[in-house]
């Protein structure tokens, strides 16, 4: 562990060998069901290196903006669907990306953008976003604008897509199946209907971390797209997406501050560099900003956690009454704090340090921003 002892905190840590773990996870899930394809979605991970671990051969991937897409194209990733709604401006440097030889698909649920996309002279497809509960985009699979939107892209349909985010309210395994079954249901219905009314549906595009990896059966649906199972977080630990043991990355930081009267420590890594989600607040454990690890990613005694942050301070107390261990805590010391929400929590930095058997073996550049 001398090798994190020279490193600048706070800093992000990638762990190959959990991250190998998460991988082979999720890929032996989705081969479980036949003729399925995973387009492992990046927008978590933002990392070429990462990439060609979880889409092996330079397979096809989703993004969440363009600078992703153009970074992704740049190393050989040419099959992508870049999986936020998008709007006129951008279909100018979607079209110069494939005009360039990839093939970087739009998403859509909006009519005028869809005869936008009709009318661009460039080569772009779109798949149609269709909702299937989750109530953040997309058109009903039963709806007359799944139609109208289908007959305006004509020959630039390539099929639909859906996310299931609200199968992140799940709890429990069956919970999990029976909200993977419903978008199923759902985008496969979608697909039916354009079919019906003569359009081509190559593509039927669903999933997220959890439903991809509960899934009974996938029938007619023909790829998942899932992302935070390559990294996890301790809220996917708490939907079964991983055990808590195997979240990838954490952020390392120093002691800046020790007061023992109170029970805490202070920490040099605050709201920028470990972010201010909260999304284990309603899950069975809360982990209130963070839970604290030794050097080593073993727990502190007494499940120390983040309890509070200001923009460059996290205030860590242990659960209860439990004392912190203020004999292996001087100032200068260093933790390591697993991130509640991997996506926002890796947006802070702006590399990776890699490690494998707890030693420094690399240093892999992240994609951020727009």
């Amino acid at each position: 562990m001398s090798d994190l002892l020279g490193l600048p905190t706070p800093c992000l840590l990638l762990d190959l060998d959990i991250l190998e773990r998460n991988i082979a996870r999720m890929a032996a899930a989705v081969a479980r069901h036949p003729g399925v394809i995973l387009r492992p979605h990046m927008k978590t991970a933002k990392n070429a290196q990462v990439a060609d671990m979880a889409a092996p051969g330079k397979g096809p991937i989703t993004v969440s903006t363009l600078a992703e897409a153009r970074y992704f194209a740049d190393h050989g990733f040419r099959d992508q669907i870049y999986a936020v709604g998008i709007v006129p401006a951008k279909l100018d440097a979607v079209a110069a990306l494939n005009a360039a030889g990839n093939a970087v698909k739009v998403i859509t649920d909006d009519l005028d953008t869809a005869r936008a996309i009709a009318a661009h002279p460039g080569p772009i497809e779109a798949l149609i976003e269709v909702d299937v509960g989750e109530a953040r985009a997309g058109v009903a699979p039963e709806s007359d604008d799944l139609l109208a939107i289908g007959a305006a892209l004509g020959l630039r349909l390539a099929g639909v897509a859906s996310h299931s985010g609200h199968s992140y309210a799940g709890r429990s395994v069956a919970e999990m199946e029976a909200i993977a079954e419903i978008e199923r249901a759902g985008v496969v219905r979608a697909a039916e209907r354009l079919r019906a009314a003569g359009h081509a549906v190559r593509i039927v595009s669903a999933g997220a971390s959890p439903t991809a990896l509960y899934a009974k059966h996938l029938e007619g649906v023909t790829e998942m797209r899932a992302g935070v199972y390559m990294l996890g977080d301790l809220f996917q630990a708490q939907i079964g997406t991983h055990p808590l043991e195997d979240i990838a990355v954490s952020v390392l930081a120093s002691v800046i501050g020790r007061y023992p009267a109170r029970g805490t420590v202070l920490l040099d890594a605050g709201a920028l560099a470990l972010s201010k989600d909260r999304s284990t607040q309603n899950a069975p454990r809360d982990w209130q900003f963070g839970r604290v690890l030794d050097l080593e990613g073993k727990p502190l005694p007494g499940e120390a956690m983040v309890v509070r942050v200001h923009q460059e301070h996290g205030e860590v107390r242990a659960a209860g009454d439990a004392p912190l261990p203020f004999d292996r805590l001087p100032v200068g010391a260093r933790l390591r704090v697993v991130p509640n929400h991997a996506c926002l929590t890796a947006a802070a930095h702006d590399r990776y340090h890699v490690l494998r058997g707890g030693r420094i073996v690399a240093e892999w550049l992240r994609c951020n921003y727009w």
